[in-house]
């Protein structure tokens, strides 16, 4: 099925190839810089939301670990994407160490930083630009740019905190409830809310126009 490796070296050499190929800010995996929701728009080539149906993991032929995900797209605000359409992408890492036939344990699994992917979830993710070199690519700020639905609200890794900080909108474009939304320091929000904000600003251009800042 993959490509096996009976050397090491192979499968040493592709991780230091990933980590340095990947054009989505690897480095700080384990020190995320935090970007708030006008980054995220900004950084994303895709936003979609909808339902992780498939989560495996693999090596590449040329030795690089992955995650592979499938979201079943229900919306999409940026990218082109379809509804309905079934989004697939490979991400850096493994889901768990594995032993290789060469009685080598690869421990190349997913970093600390980035998200992570269970099956059955609802998800909003701000997907960054695949990697030039590998084709690898994962959310826009790491964890960050993946939020999950529980009960019709949506939440990052890290509880949304510092996701609207710093975040300006004209005051006119928003309703009442958008307003409370972005004023949110932490904790859950509306998901209906948050996907109708996202989707005019995207829309309607107000990062690129510096009503959204």
């Amino acid at each position: 099925m993959f490509k096996r490796q009976t050397r090491s070296m192979p499968v040493l050499t592709a991780l230091v190839a990933a980590l340095v190929a990947m054009t989505a800010p690897v480095a700080q995996a384990t020190k995320l810089r935090s970007q708030n929701l006008a980054q995220l728009i900004s950084d994303s080539q895709s936003i979609i939301a909808g339902k992780v149906t498939r989560v495996t993991d693999g090596i590449a032929e040329s030795g690089m670990p992955y995650t592979e995900i499938t979201i079943q797209v229900e919306d999409a605000a940026k990218g082109g994407v379809e509804k309905d359409s079934s989004y697939t992408f490979r991400q850096f890492g493994l889901l768990k160490p594995r032993n290789m036939p060469n009685g080598h344990m690869l421990v190349a699994t997913t970093p600390e930083g980035f998200p992570h992917w269970s099956v059955g979830e609802r998800v909003v993710a701000f997907m960054y630009h695949p990697a030039s070199r590998t084709g690898l690519q994962t959310t826009a700020g790491m964890a960050q740019g993946k939020l999950t639905m529980a009960s019709g609200r949506l939440s990052n890794e890290f509880n949304n905190v510092g996701l609207f900080d710093g975040v300006e909108v004209d005051d006119s474009l928003l309703s009442v409830e958008e307003r409370a939304m972005l004023d949110t320091e932490q904790g859950a929000v509306d998901a209906a809310t948050f996907m109708g904000l996202v989707g005019r600003a995207v829309a309607d251009g107000w990062v690129e126009s510096g009503r959204m800042r």
